[in-house]
């Protein structure tokens, strides 16, 4: 063990006659596990927000059959039966707390000039009941919207992204002027992505005579079991239950999903040239030491002490390398600020995320770039024919 440790401190020491090649590693690995974590952060991101939207005791009931709620109807009739199902918690009037909500897309701006492009936002409808649910939203500017009229407030990542969306500005959408009275946050959640209105207001002006979802406060933990079998057992309901906290959650794995296929894609292209990189450089570094290597070998050491050495400068570099691309990863986009793109979602900001556990599979890659592109220089190193190597000096 101390001969390992002897050949391997060895190696260090001459590394500052090595420093060009050297870099090829740290540069070439730091770039891999820059791109890896910046790209997982933005899923990890995306997906921070929408689980951390809604509450687990909250319960949402969509159409059956489908997966988010601009592409669920229910209808006007089942509205007031929906007031009637058991598990739901009652208000301080006494009344059941239920928010009937529409969800429509508008079309806002974004960017500036001719960089400046239409997206889809989110306007939802909401019943006074659904305000008093969400205890997490609250007005930080401007007042609340006032039923019967076109008024809106907005998210606070809407203001930040959207162009024209401020207080007291006028949004031009449906034919007919919105204007915005105030401004709420809700914990940087999806909602804060949002523009919300009285629901009476939202129904009228789009013609939704009934809701895309309703929104219901559960009396306990359990009470989303009554609720799923009261609503499964009467044929008058052909919706789907589930808690509020686990609709948002669902609606983030297909984005995840996507991300995480080109995460890997590119980091795999980008790992293959690391380890090239790496094993062009340790070939070289081996085939500089050649001599040295040849004569430790003569006086009688093994060749294990050869490969581990090799070996463990290889992945001290490419170790370097991973904290060198971590650390430019966390520096430059943690807590960047982005939203969803395309038009067939809507926009929902959120901030990329770099997180522990992305840290470490970053270092996790770098080792095994590093063990890789060691590995056959130090198998070379220490079957070299000893002769060889001593007649090339």
């Amino acid at each position: 063990m101390g001969t390992i440790f002897a050949i391997t401190a060895m190696n260090f020491r001459s590394l500052g006659n090595r420093v060009g090649t050297s870099m090829v590693i740290v540069v070439g690995i730091a770039c891999v596990v820059g791109v890896l974590i910046g790209m997982l952060s933005m899923s990890r991101g995306f997906e921070r927000t929408l689980r951390d939207t809604g509450s687990e005791s909250r319960g949402v009931l969509l159409s059956a059959g489908v997966l988010a709620e601009l592409s669920s109807g229910i209808g006007p009739d089942v509205l007031p039966l929906a007031r009637t199902l058991p598990g739901v918690k009652k208000g301080a009037d006494g009344q059941p707390l239920v928010s009937a909500e529409v969800l429509v897309i508008t079309e806002l701006r974004k960017g500036a000039g001719r960089q400046a492009a239409s997206v889809n936002v989110a306007l939802r409808g909401v019943e006074p009941a659904g305000l008093e649910m969400r205890t997490e939203a609250r007005l930080v500017e401007g007042r609340m919207f006032r039923s019967g009229l076109r008024e809106v407030i907005a998210g606070r990542q809407a203001t930040q992204q959207f162009e024209g969306v401020a207080l007291g500005q006028v949004l031009h959408f449906r034919g007919s002027d919105w204007t915005v009275v105030g401004v709420f946050e809700s914990k940087g959640d999806a909602h804060e992505s949002e523009l919300w209105t009285d629901a009476d207001t939202a129904r009228g002006a789009f013609g939704r005579p009934g809701a895309s979802s309703l929104l219901v406060q559960l009396e306990s933990a359990e009470g989303l079991k009554p609720l799923k079998d009261a609503v499964t057992s009467d044929p008058r309901f052909r919706l789907d239950v589930q808690s509020e906290r686990a609709y948002f959650s669902s609606q983030s794995q297909n984005v995840s999903r996507n991300i995480g296929i080109l995460t890997a894609v590119v980091t795999v292209l980008m790992a293959f040239g690391a380890v090239f990189g790496a094993l062009n450089t340790m070939y070289s570094a081996v085939a500089a030491r050649r001599v040295e290597i040849a004569t430790l070998r003569a006086i009688g050491f093994s060749g294990l002490p050869v490969v581990v050495s090799v070996l463990a400068e290889a992945v001290a570099l490419a170790v370097a390398g991973g904290a060198l691309g971590a650390a430019a990863a966390y520096l430059l986009v943690n807590g960047m600020t982005v939203s969803t793109l395309g038009q067939g979602f809507t926009q929902v900001a959120f901030s990329f995320a770099v997180t522990p556990d992305l840290l470490v599979r970053g270092l996790v890659w770098s080792v095994a770039i590093g063990f890789i592109g060691g590995l056959f220089p130090a198998v070379r190193a220490a079957r070299l024919p000893i002769v060889v190597a001593l007649r090339a000096a």
